[in-house]
């Protein structure tokens, strides 16, 4: 394939770093690097409490166990999402209450949460869907009058922001109880596999390292505040080790290089294809004025799914690789017993009618062009 739609992009550095992790002799996790990548996080964006974990499938793992999620409680989450949103609850003993889609953009829509509330609810997850916010405002207004948990699902959000009411600028992944990114190589940042959990509520801290700790209170003893350390909670092997750290590193001492030329190659598609938005009438995406765009993704939206999927045979014809995304997760095979009926019409009409276009660091201009180019003919 001329053009494939994801390509890792090195820095430089994570050869190096790697190679200086493992003459450490302390490749085990929780060493050199893992500090120095969560202090990053920590200092750069004013998050409480960062964990690295070795995918962000386990730091949402981590948010079901630090809410106590058990048999008989509900937690509302977007369909429009990969299923490893909706896993680490459902696992936990959750029923997955699923809810709609915004017109503008794939995030959930806040106004439709209100109304799936129980007394069994117990918390409501969010995807910053392409690295766009959610409506962190109605969504945190509705978690206090309810008195229910948020968790943010920021796999796709790193360095993007939300603005509310208040006009204070607000990192994603800030906003909730608890967070979950993700550093797989489809993403801005990565190290291969990997995630990090973010912890903003005090209640969380303690257990949180305790949990990422295989259930022991290890970190506390390393630290001198325990004489030994014992098992203590339920908890797994969620930290990753100092090689995938040393990776991330290398990762993170770029971001801004990485952020800007993303954002570039962003607005290049954009500006391309906003002539033929009107005579086509595809959508581009929606930058809400409450959120930033961290160019994690370019997606269109088509009229229907026969013209999605026709051009994502030309452009496979041309040797440029173009996917679709989500597939509602209420309609899933596994879970379409388990729905309550409801017909979610904005879910679905993404699943049927969006499609990504290649998004990576090292794409030129030449095959930007050739993809604009291609897309604009049909």
């Amino acid at each position: 394939m001329d053009i494939g739609f994801n390509k890792p992009y090195l820095t430089g550095n994570e050869n190096k770093y790697i190679t200086d992790a493992v003459a450490s002799g302390k490749i085990s996790g929780n060493g050199k690097y893992t500090q120095l990548c969560q202090d990053f996080f920590e200092k750069r964006y004013g998050f409480r409490k960062c964990l690295l974990t070795t995918s962000c499938t386990d730091a949402l793992e981590m948010c079901a166990i630090l809410l106590n999620i058990k048999d008989g409680d509900e937690v509302i989450i977007p369909s429009y999402t990969f299923v490893s949103t909706a896993n680490p609850f459902l696992l936990r003993g959750a029923k997955i209450v699923f809810a709609d889609s915004m017109d503008i953009n794939p995030n959930i829509d806040a106004e439709l949460i209100e109304v799936l509330i129980t007394p069994k609810t117990k918390a409501i997850v969010v995807v910053h869907y392409a690295g766009i916010a959610c409506d962190m405002d109605k969504i945190m207004a509705i978690s206090k009058k309810y008195n229910l948990f948020v968790v943010e699902d920021a796999a796709q959000a790193i360095d993007s922001f939300y603005t509310g009411m208040d006009g204070v600028k607000k990192p994603l992944g800030s906003i909730g109880h608890l967070a979950a990114f993700s550093f797989h190589e489809t993403k801005n940042i990565i190290s291969g596999e990997g995630g990090m959990l973010v912890v903003n509520d005090d209640r969380f801290v303690a257990r949180a390292e305790i949990i990422w700790e295989k259930g022991t209170n290890r970190s506390a003893f390393w630290r001198g505040e325990v004489d030994k350390y014992n098992w203590v909670d339920i908890g797994s092997s969620f930290l990753p080790s100092e090689i995938i750290a040393a990776f991330l590193w290398a990762q993170l001492e770029n971001l801004d290089d990485i952020q800007k030329k993303r954002k570039e190659i962003w607005e290049q598609y954009y500006s391309g294809l906003l002539n033929y938005r009107g005579k086509s009438k595809v959508k581009l995406p929606v930058v809400p004025g409450y959120a930033t765009n961290n160019a994690h993704m370019f997606y269109i939206v088509f009229e229907t799914i026969e013209n999605r999927n026709l051009l994502i045979k030309k452009l496979k014809d041309k040797q440029i690789n173009a996917v679709f995304h989500y597939l509602s997760l209420h309609n899933s095979p596994f879970f379409t017993n388990l729905h309550d009926g409801r017909i979610l019409e904005k879910s679905d009409s993404y699943s049927n009618k969006l499609l990504r276009l290649p998004m990576f660091y090292e794409l030129t201009t030449e095959k930007i062009n050739k993809i604009i180019t291609n897309t604009k003919t049909f």
